[in-house]
């Protein structure tokens, strides 16, 4: 195959709170002779994600920071069009994590085939199907372990790891769902598409008087993709021996100026409360695990998903911010191809 060009996006500069469009920089790479042992790939979808934010920071993490002049690297899946390796053929569908790039051209080892389900569209291994279930499934069945007749709370509900982590809790026997989101018609979505006992807008009350009038028994398990009032507002009605799975603070996540912690931390205390952060890359032991069971709740029809498909490499950024501003439904993917 002749030589053939790679449109990629690169972070140029750190940013200060929110970041813009100037932070990026579109660049074309030209790919050569295909060298042995690897293949170019043609992404049909790229992923977008929460903790990409952090990632712009040049802090101390569980993962190094994005570097400056580099291209943006993350989940993607994207279809094999040249291959110098027998173990990942042409046409195979692959997953990586090369990122925000029309077509990539790398090692065989840095791919993982999967299989495409008839009438799926592969964007699903970016979502509910990938890393997004998975995270779900951790938070609920090892960090803070759901048990049958519990009363859980999920913030960012209406996210790709909260409109999933909904629907898990109630499979592994949870009694009560709760939700929170940033729309009233978010709010609709989650009781009505997503098997949601509850669920409230945050922005049109406090958190702190609407969670308690959706969970007056209180909460046994509480799973944090926000961070900030609706931890503190947990704290508050977590029961006994109640557990959190701190998986996200987004609510922080471009704020200038630290943010005051919870004022009733002393509730850890007084009612033996467990809580956990974690990230994925420490619990991967569990993938099979999730591939199993998420594969027979999706084909018996257990599982539903929405994503929000934004088109063209060229809006990646935009998708990126509009995904931390909350204008999604589901997981923000964009569709390259």
């Amino acid at each position: 195959m002749s030589n053939v060009i790679s449109h990629q996006i690169q972070l140029v500069n750190r940013p200060t709170g929110w970041p813009t469009p100037e932070d990026f920089r579109t660049v074309e790479v030209s790919y050569g002779e295909l060298p042995m042992g690897h293949v170019r790939v043609v992404n049909e979808f790229i992923s977008v994600d929460p903790y990409m934010r952090g990632r712009m920071n040049d802090t101390k993490s569980y993962i190094p920071p994005f570097e400056l002049g580099a291209t943006m690297t993350g989940g993607a899946v994207g279809r094999v069009v040249e291959s110098t390796a027998s173990e990942v053929p042409v046409d195979s569908v692959v997953l990586h994590q090369y990122g925000w790039r029309d077509v990539v051209q790398e090692e065989a080892a840095g791919f993982r085939i999967v299989q495409e389900i008839p009438g799926v569209p592969l964007s699903a291994y970016l979502g509910v199907l990938g890393m997004t279930g998975l995270t779900a499934y951790v938070g609920l069945t090892r960090i803070a372990p759901v048990a049958e007749g519990d009363t859980v709370f999920i913030s960012g509900a209406a996210g790709a790891v909260g409109s999933t982590a909904g629907q898990i809790a109630r499979l592994l026997g949870a009694d009560r769902v709760i939700g929170s989101a940033g729309s009233d018609e978010k709010v609709a979505v989650l009781t009505e598409r997503f098997g949601y006992t509850a669920a409230f807008n945050y922005k049109s009350a406090p958190v702190r008087t609407q969670l308690p009038q959706e969970a007056p028994q209180g909460i046994d398990v509480y799973f944090d993709n926000v961070g900030g009032d609706h931890l503190e507002a947990a704290l508050d009605v977590l029961n006994r021996q109640g557990r959190v799975a701190l998986c996200g603070a987004i609510s922080a996540y471009n704020s200038e100026q630290t943010e005051p912690g919870p004022d009733n931390m002393a509730n850890i205390i007084k009612q033996g409360l467990s809580l956990r952060g974690f990230t994925l890359g420490d619990h991967m032991d569990l993938a099979s695990e999730f591939n199993q069971r998420m594969s027979t709740w999706f084909s018996n029809g257990q599982i539903t998903y929405d994503e929000t498909v934004v088109d063209g490499l060229e809006n990646t950024v935009e998708a990126f911010l509009d995904m931390m501003r909350g204008a999604n439904t589901g997981k923000m993917v964009v569709r390259t191809a």
